[in-house]
């Protein structure tokens, strides 16, 4: 199991997030994948409502298209860019600037965030593979060698 913590205004979870697809794809059904936010607000003040309105996008069954389309179009983001993403995945834009001015989501993004730290968790992007915390850089490479590595000692992932 990969367990990525990461906050969509985070540049560097950005970057890492190419590699985490390339590593989903080398692994297939043999790697579970979990994304649990931990929204940097000091640094990220619009890292909160991302993380909102991708729970909102869950809660309509797609959360991976909107936490790729956030993603896929770092450069872009912002409050346009999340409600833009919701209208082409079919959702309401005024049902999501709803959700967001009722913090309708603001529990599961905390919940996550307070896991976070209690897990040691202190930025972003931070992995966990197997609840073991990756240290490594986040280059597919060396998430990769570090899955390996407990695909050898483990039964399995």
């Amino acid at each position: 199991m990969l367990v990525e913590y990461g906050d969509y205004e985070c540049a560097y979870c950005a970057a890492a997030h190419p590699n985490v697809l390339l590593v989903q794809e080398r692994y297939g059904l043999r790697l579970g994948f979990v994304f649990r936010h931990f929204p940097l607000t000091q640094i990220h003040p619009t890292a909160e409502a991302a993380a909102e309105s991708a729970e909102f996008a869950a809660a309509h069954g797609v959360f991976w298209e909107m936490h790729d389309g956030i993603y896929e179009n770092h450069d872009r983001f912002g409050p346009p860019l999340l409600f833009a993403l919701a209208a082409a995945l079919g959702l309401s834009e005024q049902a999501l600037d709803e959700a967001l001015r009722r913090r309708q989501f603001a529990p599961k993004v905390r919940s996550d965030f307070l896991g976070g730290v209690r897990s040691g968790v202190n930025g972003t992007p931070s992995f966990f593979i197997n609840g073991e915390r990756h240290d490594g850089s986040y280059a597919a490479d060396d998430l990769s060698a570090a899955i390996d590595m407990h695909l050898r000692t483990k039964a399995r992932l």
